[in-house]
């Protein structure tokens, strides 16, 4: 297992959460402006660590490089520690940066104001995930570089565009969990988790045996190791 993408799992996940979760925690800057916090970031990272890692930073995403066969089930195993363990200390921090002026801590969480339900907050989640996971397969995987990187980060910002007034649009399993546990919420936690992961299988089964091109993927090696400098 290489060590240095685990490490890059992990500090790109606790970036993506905790300016992502953390723009939502402020809420100053409204949806667009937490739809860009998480695209921007995201991007920044990607840049930095696909070559590594090749940038998941989200256990769907891994989940679904996975199910398309790219990736080794025991690496796998190991990018969703470090991307759970990355979202739990960033909302950590939250906490202690923005202590009780922090809103909900950006916690993802169905939304009353729209009334959405559990089935609904399922779809929402499975739909956006499987649109973000296609996007970082044809993209990432199949080696697009930076602007590959491009591509997914604005994905990303445009379903949350989309899912965030109705679902907080997390996509992202380790994005859900960090501030759920200091906020309490993780009763729905099962949305965001099956949610996800539904998605992303979708996605690896239409880039596996439909769409994809099967090359060397970008920021993995031929045998699906996370390529280290």
């Amino acid at each position: 297992m290489n060590r240095k993408a685990l490490i890059a799992e992990l500090i790109g996940t606790f970036a993506l959460v905790f300016i992502g979760a953390g723009a939502g925690a402020v809420a100053k800057g409204g949806l667009g402006g937490i739809a860009l916090a998480h695209g921007f970031i995201w991007v920044g990272m990607a840049c930095a660590y696909g070559r590594i890692s090749g940038a998941h930073f989200n256990p769907a995403v891994t989940f679904g490089v996975l199910t398309a066969g790219r990736m080794k089930l025991a690496d796998a195993g190991g990018y969703v520690v470090c991307q759970l363990l990355g979202g739990i200390l960033a909302a950590l921090a939250i906490k202690g940066a923005m202590g009780a002026n922090a809103d909900t801590y950006g916690a993802t969480v169905l939304s009353a104001d729209f009334g959405t339900i559990p089935a609904q907050g399922l779809l929402i989640e499975a739909v956006l995930t499987f649109l973000l996971v296609t996007v970082f397969l044809h993209a990432m995987v199949e080696g697009q570089g930076a602007w590959g990187a491009l591509a997914v980060g604005l994905t990303l910002a445009g379903c949350m565009l989309m899912g965030g007034p109705l679902t907080g649009a997390s996509l992202n399993p380790a994005r859900t969990l960090g501030p759920g546990i200091f906020t309490g919420s993780l009763s729905q936690y099962w949305i965001y988790l099956l949610g996800p992961l539904t998605g992303a299988a979708a996605a690896a089964g239409v880039w596996r045996y439909g769409l994809g091109e099967g090359g060397v993927a970008g920021g993995f090696d031929g045998d699906g190791e996370g390529r280290a400098s």
